[in-house]
């Protein structure tokens, strides 16, 4: 069977040639991971994606049509950038938006994996909360204090909608591999082999040279191997970038871990079949004795306000450090009584400071970018202090300093970037489950009808 990766992002973009000619190759499925929490836990606690609504609305009218017609089902994982509920409804309004300007009509299953804070509370009075680092104890404190919980699901929930013979498949926060390797597992493929295809493929054509997430990747899965090949005539895939993508995101690069169990690496195969393409054999799924979903959960820290300068006096930057120190004293003392020190954290980001020993380089640097980040209690705060703080530094004295002009210089006016609410993960743990489908649900609708 040949399952089409349509980009690495929904909303990246693709090459429509490249869309043309997948379409020329018997494709049976087409995927998309539509979201991911590297751009950090904003988007989820906030409600919106960070992707554009007119990219993503691009990349789904193309495709869509050519889905329907040639009667392939086309998948999209973690909806709207983080897949919490109100991101999967952001998408299907997309989807019922372009269903109406084209005059389609089809069957798509909805699945959700937002969850409660009554059921983490559950897993955690019953001991099923495992930490995925130190420092991250959770507790029921923090549980309450979440606006937004997901549970990161794996091909079980896939597999149910998959039987429902539905044309699209819209789903909440998700395993990237799960959107690709539940048609595979569907069909009788080998869980190992359809797993570490699902792994590459998800990026798109990012294992291709010149790679890319912005095009598309092909993958024919047989009983004993899978064969990657962009759809785009111009890129093409070697031994050593699909191997290296197999080790993308991965702390070990024997082992891939998923809620079903681990794909063991250590006898895969790599072949260079053609100029293009690549096959790979020999991956092995070792099932797991426990089973787990990830749970991401957001919590409001505060609310940011930030200034971006730069320093290109040598003496200034030696003593950078000190000079921000000596602010950062002068505003708890002039807001004393006013603003309380314990209602904001105010941190100086540097961007271009003379490197490390360990890296070799010619001459110390003689230009620096700073950023002022302030995170407070409130934004009214957050103002105020990144404010004071910005022209402190802008004007304040040190020893040798002959001139009297300002330390920085600022790119934009205002100076002051209000960046609104921020969030952090309180809840970035794992779940024990008894059933893997026990954090979704899903429903089917008749779209264009």
């Amino acid at each position: 069977m040949k399952i089409v990766s349509l980009n690495g992002l929904l909303g990246y973009g693709y090459a429509i040639e490249g869309l043309e000619r997948a379409m020329t190759m018997d494709i049976d499925y087409i995927g998309v991971d539509a979201g991911s929490s590297d751009p950090g836990p904003f988007y989820l606690g906030n409600g919106t994606s960070f992707t554009n609504r007119d990219a993503v609305k691009r990349d789904v009218e193309l495709v869509l049509p050519y889905a329907l017609n040639k009667k392939i089902p086309l998948i999209i994982g973690t909806a709207g950038g983080s897949g919490g509920n109100v991101h999967v409804q952001w998408m299907r309004e997309i989807i019922e938006e372009i269903a109406i300007e084209q005059k389609l009509s089809f069957k798509m299953a909805i699945i959700q994996s937002e969850v409660t804070r009554e059921y983490v509370k559950e897993k955690l009075r019953a001991g099923k909360i495992i930490n995925m680092g130190p420092g991250l104890e959770l507790t029921e404190e923090i549980i309450d204090r979440c606006n937004r919980i997901v549970s990161q699901i794996g091909i079980d929930p896939y597999l149910k909608a998959l039987e429902s013979d539905a044309d699209v498949i819209l789903a909440g926060r998700s395993c990237d591999t799960a959107i690709f390797a539940a048609p595979a597992i569907k069909a009788g493929m080998d869980w190992g082999l359809a797993f570490h295809m699902a792994k590459i493929i998800e990026c798109g054509a990012l294992c291709s040279i010149p790679m890319a997430a912005s095009d598309i990747m092909v993958a024919e899965i047989e009983k004993d191997s899978f064969t990657l090949e962009p759809a785009n005539p111009i890129r093409r895939c070697t031994i050593e970038r699909v191997a290296a993508h197999t080790m993308y995101e991965q702390n070990n690069p024997y082992y891939i871990y998923e809620p079903d169990g681990v794909i063991d690496l250590k006898e895969t195969r790599y072949e260079q079949i053609s100029d293009r393409a690549v096959r790979v054999a020999n991956s092995q799924f070792i099932e797991a004795e426990v089973k787990t979903l990830k749970l991401e959960g957001t919590m409001l820290a505060g609310y940011r306000t930030i200034t971006i300068a730069g320093i290109n006096d040598p003496e200034t930057i030696k003593r950078v450090d000190t000079i921000f120190g000596e602010a950062k004293e002068f505003i708890a003392s002039n807001m004393k009584g006013k603003i309380s020190s314990e209602d904001y954290v105010i941190t100086l980001r540097k961007y271009g400071e003379a490197l490390p020993d360990s890296i070799p380089q010619h001459t110390p640097s003689c230009n620096l970018g700073i950023i002022v980040d302030v995170v407070a209690k409130t934004q009214n705060i957050a103002n105020t202090i990144c404010a004071l703080a910005r022209a402190r530094l802008l004007h304040t004295d040190y020893q040798g300093r002959k001139s009297t002009a300002g330390n920085l210089a600022f790119p934009y006016s205002p100076s002051d970037i209000i960046c609104g609410p921020v969030y952090t993960f309180g809840i970035y743990h794992l779940a024990k489950v008894d059933d893997l489908c026990e954090t979704s649900s899903i429903n089917y609708v008749k779209v264009g009808e």
